[in-house]
Parts: structure tokens; C-alpha cells; sequence
């Protein structure tokens, strides 16, 4: 099993390094393009690549090249490349937008990409409209790596309608979100499966010119393992210490209505513990006394999407066992599975 585990380090490894080799010849193109326009278009195209290649764990390649590898048998998995570097670039256009929108001034260790044009041109409507636009051309870069997404004969048009189909859940689930919508898992489905693991892994089985079964089996196995993967990821944000997240307790200090949120107020908090929790909650400079506080407060609360996480992880998990994947596949499924939802809390 260790040695098992070691050869998916090293295949995950691979994977990460070759979707970054082909982003930076992918950048080194568009800023000779946007040079030929003009000297200045530059610079929306740095801020992209600096965001984009600034961190990131390359999940969604990783899900897209293990689908690939489940419905396809062994062998290599570069035709997953474009298609996984193209689902980078979206999600940072989202992440731009997001960050804008929330406000934040930092992601992945450095500066968000508005407040990074603030910085640099003085003046902050200047520098929130060139980081929309360069969210938009993200999103325009994306499709371009996409289109060349290398597709078996009759299963492009059903790539690009899933592709467009992403977007738009992903844009529903942004606004429940920002509209702090009470069906939490509705939301994060949304928002982050649709583009995080259910899109990759069926675009993964199209690049394998998988049968029904084989895309149904994925189907399954992604779509809870997306909310499970956010549900861990709104337990970082509310309990992880600032060596996991560099932000504990972001989203108490954003208002976020996430799944610990839900299942705080569902439990019905009496006054004392709901005054707690709303003295942080929704307040950007809220003290880490005080945060710490609230997550004493919600520590029943975590322990429900604790569980919850897990049936939908037990769920994920049992989707792969009627799939028509070899056993290698299957193993390799399981343990994405892990990663992606325990990740630490």
C-alpha cells in the first residue's frame, strides 16, 4: 500500500509539472501577443500568470487525468494536459473576481490581483476594473487552452457543452453565496463541485471516449466528493490554524453562511452562544481572541459537518465499486478521494 501511495505521489508529481511546463509556454505566447498590441496590455497578462502559477495545488488536473485514467486503462495521460490547464486558468478567473468581491487583499501568499493594480497605480476603481479585466481575460484564456483540448473524433461538442455548463453553475453558485442562500450543500455543489471535481472528471472521461457506464461512474463518485471537498475546506477556514490556512477564522471575519455557520443555527444557539459568535462573525477585524471564542463556541457544529463530510466521502467511495474501472484505477480513485477530504480541520 506505501509503495502504492509513493508511485501516486510521484504520478500526481508528473502530472502537477507537466500542466505547469505547459502554462508557462502558454504564458510566454500571450505576453508576446499582448505586446504586439501594446507595451502596457502586458501587464494584465502578467498578473494572470503571477496569480496562476503562484500556488496552487493543480487539483483539477490531477481529478481530470485520473478520470482519464479510469475510463481509458493504462497508459500515459498527456491528453488530459490542456484540458487540466485550461480548468487552472478558470478557476483563476474566479479567484480574481472573488477576490474582488469579497474585498480580500491577498491569495496564495501574495497580493490579489486588484488590490495588486491598486497598489501599483494609486487609485482603487482603476485598480478594481483592470483586475476585472484581467479576470475576464483569464477566462478567455481559458477557453483558448480548452479548444485545443485534445478531444476523440464526436465528443467535442458534448466537451464544450459541459465546459459551458460548468460556468454557469459555478456563476448560481456564487451568487447563493453572496446571497448567504440557506441549502449550503446546493450552494457548494455549485460553486466548487461543478468545476473542482464533477466537471473535471467527466471531461476526464470524455478525453477517454468513455461509455455510459463509465460516465456515470464518475458522475457519482465526483459529485460528492466536490461538496466533501468543500465542506472540509469551510472547517480550515473557520478552525485551521494559520500554519494550514495563513487565515484562521477568514470566514467568520467574512460572514460566510458555510456549512459550520449552517449547522450552528440549525442546532437553534441560545442568546449567550449566539452573541459569541456574532461578535466576530461578519467582522473583518474582528480579534483572534474573539475568534477563538466562536470556534469553542461551534465546536458542536463542526463535529455535524464532520460527520457529514464523511458520509459523503463513504458515498464517493461506494460510487466506484460498481465502476467499470480496472482495480489500479479504482485504488487511484480512492486515494484522490482522500486527499481532496482529509486535508486537516
Amino acid at each position: 500500500m506505501a509503495q502504492g501511495q509513493m508511485n501516486l505521489d510521484s504520478w500526481m508529481a508528473d502530472v502537477r509539472r507537466q500542466v505547469d511546463l505547459l502554462l508557462e509556454r502558454f504564458f510566454e505566447a500571450k505576453a508576446k501577443e499582448a505586446e504586439a498590441l501594446s507595451p502596457r496590455a502586458i501587464d494584465l497578462v502578467t498578473e494572470v500568470k503571477h496569480l496562476t502559477m503562484r500556488g496552487g495545488k493543480r487539483l483539477r488536473p490531477i481529478v481530470t487525468a485520473a478520470a482519464f485514467r479510469a475510463a481509458h486503462g493504462p497508459g500515459p495521460v498527456g491528453a488530459t494536459f490542456e484540458v487540466g490547464a485550461s480548468l487552472e486558468l478558470l478557476q483563476t478567473y474566479l479567484l480574481i473576481h472573488d477576490d474582488w468581491m469579497d474585498e480580500d487583499v491577498e491569495r496564495r501568499g501574495g497580493p490579489a490581483v486588484h488590490y495588486a493594480f491598486q497598489q501599483k497605480h494609486d487609485h482603487a476603481h482603476l485598480g478594481a476594473s483592470l483586475g476585472i479585466l484581467a479576470g475576464d481575460l483569464a477566462s478567455t484564456f481559458s477557453w483558448e487552452l480548452f479548444l485545443d483540448g485534445q478531444f476523440p473524433e464526436g465528443c467535442r461538442h458534448d466537451a464544450n457543452v459541459l465546459f459551458v455548463k460548468i460556468q454557469k453553475e459555478v456563476f448560481a453558485g456564487q451568487q447563493l453565496d453572496l446571497m448567504a442562500d440557506e441549502d449550503v450543500e446546493r450552494m457548494h455543489d455549485l460553486k466548487t463541485g461543478s468545476y473542482t471535481t464533477r466537471g473535471p472528471a467527466e471531461l476526464g472521461g470524455l478525453l477517454a471516449n468513455a461509455d455510459e457506464k463509465a460516465m456515470r461512474a464518475l458522475h457519482d463518485w465526483s459529485t460528492p466528493l466536490g461538496v466533501a471537498f468543500q465542506l472540509r475546506d469551510d472547517l480550515l477556514s473557520t478552525f485551521g490554524s494559520a500554519q494550514e490556512t495563513g487565515k484562521p477564522g477568514d470566514d467568520l471575519r467574512h460572514g460566510k453562511h458555510n456549512a459550520v455557520i449552517g449547522a450552528f443555527r440549525k442546532r437553534a444557539p441560545d442568546d449567550a452562544a449566539l452573541a459569541v459568535v456574532d461578535a466576530v462573525w461578519g467582522r473583518p477585524h474582528a480579534s483572534d481572541e474573539a475568534v477563538a471564542a466562536a470556534t469553542v463556541v461551534l465546536a458542536e457544529a463542526k463535529a455535524d459537518v464532520e460527520a457529514r463530510l464523511s458520509i459523503l466521502a463513504d458515498d464517493a467511495m461506494t460510487a466506484l465499486t460498481s465502476g467499470p474501472f480496472d482495480d489500479e484505477a479504482k485504488q487511484m480513485l480512492e486515494e484522490v478521494t482522500r486527499r481532496l477530504t482529509d486535508r486537516g480541520s
